[in-house]
């Protein structure tokens, strides 16, 4: 009886995952739909693309009804678009000599999710921690010294995403995706 109950809630959160997964596949949703969709393309060499990148997401989200993950959205896109800006290199076929490197924010929000992907011109796969080098209870007594000192923003954005993958861009690039898990509650 008691596994029954599990196969039962293991199908159930595999059957979210399956509805999120077709939806982030979709077309951009429509208004029709109580969705809303918008890309940003900004450059990696202006001095305030992370900045504006944060304060679009919190436009656009607030806008949209989905002021409940504003905070996290926010900080996720920041921490995304800064490592576009500080280890980007765009391929060879994509490199303009002179040229700003280009990154584009896309927002995909429907009434049970939200998906944010960024995209770069570098087809370099990113490095998605596996998991904690540190047990979480020693984490609280270890001093910052101990922690590294960069490669924590793709750990941060898995902390505050229900999912975190990227895919390859047909011509040459990658979109790094990740996913908020909403509920019905986002007004339209």
């Amino acid at each position: 009886m008691e596994g029954d109950v599990m196969d039962a809630g293991k199908a159930e959160r595999l059957a979210g995952e399956l509805d999120a997964y077709t939806h982030w596949f979709a077309a951009p949703p429509a208004p029709s739909a109580d969705g809303h969709f918008l890309t940003l393309t900004l450059f990696a060499e202006f001095r305030n693309t992370a900045r504006t990148a944060r304060e679009m997401t919190a436009v656009f989200l607030r806008g949209a009804g989905a002021d409940a993950v504003v905070d996290d959205a926010r900080l996720v896109v920041s921490e995304l678009v800064g490592n576009v800006v500080n280890h980007a290199v765009p391929d060879r076929h994509l490199a303009v000599v002179g040229g700003c490197r280009r990154v584009d924010v896309t927002f995909k929000l429907w009434p049970k999710w939200l998906f944010i992907g960024v995209t770069d011109e570098d087809s370099t796969p990113p490095l998605l921690p596996a998991g904690e080098a540190l047990s979480p209870g020693l984490l609280g007594e270890l001093s910052e010294a101990v922690l590294p000192d960069n490669g924590r923003g793709l750990l941060i954005v898995q902390r505050l995403a229900a999912a975190v993958w990227w895919s390859p861009e047909e011509q040459g690039g990658k979109t790094v995706w990740c996913r908020f898990d909403l509920g019905a509650g986002t007004g339209s």
